[in-house]
């Protein structure tokens, strides 16, 4: 994690996500221990607080990115600790996504462990997912009907841009431009509300938070970016998923999208094993290779960086307060500069 060498806050990103998780987790923990018991024990385990048996554990809960995106933006505007229940909301939020995503996708490991689903059935973690977004309107609630309407808009994009995340999987004619209008909704969306959310708690002018909401957007669709080259080229032993993760359940994520449609050889390649049943871990290797030939590595990297770039535009016509700014800048380049 790199230091900001700017006057003003010297918090490495990791510094900073930790301030953000003890601001946040004894509201997240208070929330969830709300549920019934047999959702409280799978919502822990999902969480890392809970082994299988449902003991006590330390495992890895997730960076919990955007909660510190719901801080900052309130500290940029002038706000405060009245973010919590906003950033508590967007954390659950964003894990009712990934119990549904892990049993969509047939994922069986996540953060180094096995995933809820496969250790608590398929119905269990969705019914578990069901109530921690019920559970993010309850904590959002006493904030207002305009936060609770933009988090949930975030989850009807974030919805859809599932769906078509699934559709995808059995299409052949996939372009980029509507691979890029899914990850939007599906990853850009939840990013861009937790911005807005933040702003609006620390008491934002609309313009100063359309701003705001502006450059979360921007980087929430560069981290989907980044996501999905890890999804293909991430060390497993950093991102607690196999390698080539993607391309063995033949997903048309960003990289591959944009190698498919290159109309270069690799990609014609690409496209024939893509039609395989099955693919080996020759295959796999072969198949990740194709995508970086095409050039579809080189492309994500890039659009990667011009989000970056129109992101901290954004942020800069907030007019933030300096030492949000400085936290918000680092983050945003973790966002893009990361192995998991």
């Amino acid at each position: 994690m790199s230091t900001v060498e700017t006057i003003g806050d010297p918090r490495t990103a990791g510094e900073i996500l930790a301030w953000s998780r003890a601001s946040v987790q004894p509201a997240l923990r208070a929330a969830v221990d709300t549920l019934p018991g047999s959702l409280r024990r799978i919502a822990g385990y999902h969480f890392g607080w809970l082994d299988e048996t449902g003991a006590p554990a330390d495992g890895d809960g997730g960076k919990a990115l955007r909660p510190a995106l719901v801080l900052l933006c309130a500290e940029a505007v002038g706000g405060g600790p009245g973010a919590v229940p906003a950033a508590v909301a967007v954390e659950l939020v964003h894990n009712f996504s990934l119990l549904h995503d892990d049993v969509m996708d047939g994922d069986v490991t996540r953060r180094h462990r096995a995933t809820a689903w496969h250790v608590f059935g398929t119905g269990a973690a969705i019914l578990a997912g069901d109530a921690l977004l019920t559970l993010a309107m309850d904590v959002l609630a006493p904030s207002g009907q305009p936060a609770l309407r933009v988090l949930g808009n975030a989850v009807q994009d974030l919805v859809e841009g599932q769906i078509a995340d699934l559709s995808f999987e059995t299409r052949i004619d996939v372009v980029v431009p509507e691979c890029v209008r899914m990850a939007e909704r599906k990853t850009g969306s939840l990013v861009g509300a937790s911005c807005a959310l933040g702003a609006l708690a620390g008491g934002a002018t609309p313009e100063r938070a359309g701003e705001l909401r502006l450059f979360g957007d921007q980087l929430g669709l560069a981290f989907q970016f980044i996501d999905d080259l890890l999804g293909i080229w991430g060390d497993p032993a950093v991102t607690g998923k196999p390698v080539h993760n993607d391309l063995r359940s033949r997903k048309k994520s960003l990289p591959v999208v944009s190698a498919l449609t290159s109309g270069t050889p690799a990609g014609r390649e690409l496209a024939e094993l893509y039609q395989a049943d099955a693919l080996t871990e020759a295959e796999l290797a072969r198949a990740a290779d194709l995508v970086e030939l095409a050039g579809g590595r080189a492309w994500c990297r890039a659009q990667a960086d011009d989000l970056l770039g129109e992101a901290r535009a954004r942020l800069r016509a907030a007019r933030p307060e300096r030492r949000a700014a400085i936290g918000l800048e680092t983050l945003a380049r973790l966002a893009t500069h990361r192995d998991h």
